[in-house]
Formats: C-alpha cells, structure tokens, sequence
C-alpha cells in the first residue's frame, strides 16, 4: 500500500528568519490523524536565513538526524560539541536522557536548507551523544546510499534505532530499485525533480509517501532527482 501526502497538505509557515513545511505534526501545527509514522515523528524540510538560528533548547528521548542540502548548519551543544555540516554531511543527535543544543547558520549571505528527521530511540533515558558523518555526493548517482543506520560504518552515521536512511540520485528515465522486509515500512521524500512509484503513484518536490505491506519499490525519475528513502520496523 503506497499512501502519497502531497506538499500543499504539509504545514507551510513563513517566520522570516525561518521557513519551510512539517510533514509531521510538529509545534504550532497539530493533526492528531498525523503524528506518527512508527517509530518516525518529524520530518522538517526547513530553511534558516543567514546568520540566523535555533537559541538554546533542551530535547530528551528523540534520536534527530540533519541532513543539510544547501548551506552550511553549526551545531554546539552542553556536550561540548560543535560542528559545521554542508552537503555530504549527516549530523545525528541521541537526546537521551537530556541534552541542550543550538542550530544556527553561520554564512553572512547564503541560507541553509536542511532536512531535520526525529525517531523514538530503542530504549528512553540512554546518555545523549552526538555524531557527525560524511558521504561521498557522487556516489548517490545511480543508487540508493546508506547515510544513517544503526550499525556505523565509514559513510555511515549510527542511530539507536532499528532503522536505515538513503539517499539517492538518479536521471530523467533512470530508475531505484529498493526492497522492503517483510513487515517493515518505508517512507520517501522526494526533494528534486520527479517520479513515479511502481509506475503509479506521481511524486513532485516536497511529496512524501508511506509505505507498507509492499516489498518491491520502483523509483522512476520523470525528471533528475533527488530522493530520501527511510526503511522503519
């Protein structure tokens, strides 16, 4: 069963310094028909002005990945950490117990435009950690790459959830093949161009789809894109 959330039914706000779509319920947008999809929460396609950020705030039991698109992302916390992300870059943030952070665009004149993604972790009030990652971009042509799993590895950021993140990228014909276990969900974002889902179900920039009880996936780029590919239990 492939279900398509169009953008124009993703929470669209302008706040300036901020904007972007929820996907999810999220802060001043609620739906309770839409707050979860297993163990994933939120995903925020957002945009931050130059110079501009998130002051310090606290988080508990969330794992948050940031995958930034364009721009430039730094990230400090009460951890010590502190770290600046573009392209190619995975930030992932276990909250755990309790942590404190900030995001921030630190570029006087170009914006930064992220992808932001929470899950519920394993197990609640684990020790919060932080962990940054980098993929080569090219090898996104042609593929679906592993960026974000639970077990690291060299292009791969860990996560304390049973869960994998892709990205890929693929020409005008081309097509992505992904298999899905038996039981388990997928979720897709498409961020560039155009598809088709197992030549039915047409995607634009900014849709998403949930999947279930469907194992084989088709991706056929109408245009090039850019697509995020989550498989969840």
């Amino acid at each position: 069963m492939i279900t398509v959330y169009p953008a124009e039914s993703a929470h669209r706000f302008d706040h300036g310094w901020l904007k972007g779509s929820h996907v999810f319920s999220f802060g001043e947008y609620y739906d309770p028909d839409n707050t979860a999809f297993g163990p994933m929460r939120v995903c925020n396609d957002d945009t931050i002005a130059p110079g501009k950020g998130f002051g310090a705030h606290p988080h508990s039991d969330m794992e948050i990945v940031s995958i930034v698109l364009t721009g430039v992302l730094r990230h400090e916390d009460n951890l010590g950490n502190v770290a600046e992300t573009s392209f190619g870059g995975i930030q992932r943030m276990s909250a755990g117990s309790g942590v404190i952070h900030t995001e921030h665009n630190p570029s006087d004149s170009e914006p930064v435009r992220l992808l932001q993604l929470w899950f519920m972790p394993r197990t609640r009030g684990t020790a919060p950690s932080y962990a940054t990652g980098r993929f080569d971009p090219a090898k996104l042509d042609g593929q679906l790459l592993p960026v974000v799993a639970a077990e690291a590895s060299a292009e791969v950021v860990d996560i304390a959830q049973d869960m994998t993140i892709y990205l890929g990228r693929a020409k005008a014909g081309e097509q992505l093949q992904f298999r899905q276990e038996p039981g388990w969900r997928s979720f897709v974002y498409l961020v560039e161009g155009q598809l088709t889902l197992n030549g039915g179900k047409a995607l634009k920039p900014g849709d998403s789809a949930r999947i279930q009880e469907l194992e084989e996936l088709e991706l056929k780029a109408g245009e090039d894109i850019l697509v995020m590919v989550i498989d969840l239990p």
